[in-house]
């Protein structure tokens, strides 16, 4: 008899139960576009950044500041936090933020490059094809995402382990048809809410690989990492390089900052990326969502970064430069000397995202996982069996790989 698989559906069940004799229908509100007049916006930090960055987004439609998500987008209240709500039923030509269907198979596909191994390239691109056709078939992207920013890192503010259960049994109550996920979670930041999670019985699945920073500690890093991003900064003098703020910036400015953006996210990357509008830019400028520095040259910008910081972590969701100028010019050396000293300066931890895996870690950025925590028991396996391969294949596979590989 299977004891162990009992008593944990039984915690499943007790976690659950935890939350709803904890009247959690009365501490977790839903507003959509047309109940937002009657959102009664928390007065703090947070608050006041939810309410600048979500609700130009309800009022307008997500397709206005991000060309390729197409969203509903809700927010959902619980006591004084905040927190958008994303949901989905197919849209499988969305960005990755969104869809799991294009994270897992379309942006997948494309990074296969990256292992410059043809052979294993070649097998990996077929069995990609043969889980996506089986994906679209269980209904993979019906799906909503709780704190879903709509950005490549979403950033969590400080909540309860106990918080995190009581909107997983809202959200999972209000959409009993779809799969409810958390992105951006891993261990060096969330453990607790990743423990949490998986006691109410979310599948844990990876999603990419991330590099963090401890700007905030003054002895972090050692000699040589300290000598490369002193070196890097000295490049904005030898190159005649300004670090401008946003006082700085102007309207004008904001098609060159959308070029950048798409040079680097969109055209090296992948257009699977957000594709943030000029409106997105303006807005996010305006309102303080993003805090934005730029190197200007000669009156023209050529690099660009867009942060935000909460609950003492601090992530670039915009980040470009001119991919056209000369690499020995260093345009991305000098952005993230500027990044990290800017880090440093608000005293918070960086996390860098993915992406330039051996640039991070000699300047001192160490690796973490990221994963997506995933509530599906409530679906029909017919639903469900899409998530539990991926949840194998990924730990047991996927995550081994980019290890090996250093991705």
């Amino acid at each position: 008899m299977n004891n162990g698989g009992t008593q944990q559906r039984q915690d499943h069940r007790d976690l659950m139960d935890e939350a709803t004799n904890e009247n959690y229908g009365r501490r977790v509100r839903f507003y959509d576009r047309n109940s937002l007049e009657d959102m009664d916006w928390p007065n703090t930090e947070d608050g006041r950044y939810a309410r600048a960055y979500l609700e130009p987004m309800m009022l307008e439609g997500t397709r206005d500041f991000i060309v390729n998500v197409s969203t509903t987008l809700l927010i959902v209240r619980i006591d004084d936090l905040v927190l958008p709500l994303t949901v989905n039923e197919t849209e499988y030509d969305n960005a990755y933020v969104c869809s799991p269907y294009t994270h897992y198979v379309r942006y997948a596909k494309q990074e296969l490059t990256l292992l410059r191994k043809p052979l294993l390239e070649k097998g990996l691109l077929a069995l990609l094809s043969v889980v996506g056709w089986g994906m679209k078939q269980s209904q993979i992207n019906k799906v909503v995402h709780i704190n879903n920013w709509l950005l490549s890192t979403n950033l969590y503010p400080a909540m309860s382990a106990e918080q995190v259960v009581c909107l997983l049994t809202a959200v999972k109550e209000r959409y009993p048809e779809h799969a409810v996920v958390f992105r951006s979670l891993c261990t060096g930041l969330h453990s607790d809410l990743i423990d949490k999670l998986k006691q109410a019985g979310c599948q844990l699945i990876p999603s990419r690989q991330i590099y963090l920073y401890q700007a905030n500690d003054s002895n972090f890093g050692n000699a040589k990492s300290r000598w490369l991003l002193k070196r890097d900064y000295e490049l904005l003098a030898k190159h005649g390089y300004e670090f401008v703020s946003e006082e700085n910036l102007t309207e004008g400015d904001i098609p060159r900052i959308a070029e950048l953006y798409r040079l680097l996210y969109l055209e090296k990357y992948s257009y699977d990326n957000p594709q943030f509008t000029e409106h997105f830019i303006a807005t996010a400028k305006a309102s303080g969502a993003l805090t934005l520095y730029g190197l200007r040259k000669e009156g023209r910008i050529d690099a660009i970064m867009g942060y935000f910081c909460r609950n003492g972590v601090m992530t670039t969701p915009l980040f470009g430069y001119d991919t056209a100028l000369p690499q020995s010019i260093g345009l991305y050396r000098m952005l993230s000397a500027c990044l990290i000293g800017q880090a440093r300066e608000n005293g918070h931890l960086l996390h860098e995202s993915a992406g330039a895996a051996q640039f991070k870690r000699n300047r001192g950025a160490v690796s973490d996982f990221e994963y997506s925590a995933v509530y599906e028991r409530h679906l029909p396996m017919s639903r469900r069996w899409c998530w539990l391969l991926l949840e194998r294949l990924l730990n047991r596979v996927g995550v081994p790989l980019m290890r090996r590989m250093k991705l």
